[in-house]
């Protein structure tokens, strides 16, 4: 049985939960848009639930940004087709949902109230985009990547033993 992920905002206008198969929080990614949504070093980390089981308290209060997505690779500013959702109220950044995965819905480790597996190693992505006074704490067992890695959030899981179902 997958395990619930519920989750909510910091002053709680928007509660959430969804089931998930892949709930270990080991991916920290350390783009530009991670770092100015989430604050500090960025260090957004995604997990994935199914995302015809999200359920919604507080719908109300939720807010969208859609990020532009720019840097020396692209020759035009592109609008990211991922939805990232926040609470208007906090601030506080809760999942992103990209209509290109309908399938899925990744929360932010950081709103899951529920108690997450501590990740036996790491995934270190985006370090491309890093700002220059981040200094990425990389663990002897850990990948790091300039961008994306190739292996899945699912196929991470299950390599490891990890999948839940």
């Amino acid at each position: 049985m997958p395990m619930l992920l519920k989750g909510s905002c910091h002053c709680h206008a928007v509660r959430f939960e969804a089931d998930s198969h892949t709930p270990v929080p080991y991916q920290l990614c350390y783009c530009s848009i991670c770092r100015k949504q989430q604050g500090g070093g960025g260090y957004a980390i995604n997990l994935a639930a199914d995302a015809a089981t999200l359920k919604i308290e507080g719908e109300e209060h939720l807010g969208l940004y859609r990020a532009r997505i720019e840097d020396e690779e692209r020759p035009q500013c592109e609008l990211s087709t991922g939805e990232r959702r926040f609470c208007r109220q906090c601030g506080s950044a809760l999942w992103l949902f990209d209509p290109t995965w309908p399938d899925l819905v990744h929360p932010f480790a950081s709103a899951i109230d529920s108690d997450l597996p501590k990740a036996p190693e790491r995934v270190h992505l985006m370090l491309k985009y890093k700002a220059s006074w981040v200094e990425p704490d990389i663990a002897e067992n850990d990948q790091s990547f300039d961008l994306y890695p190739a292996e899945s959030i699912a196929d991470w899981h299950k390599k490891r033993g990890l999948w839940v179902d």
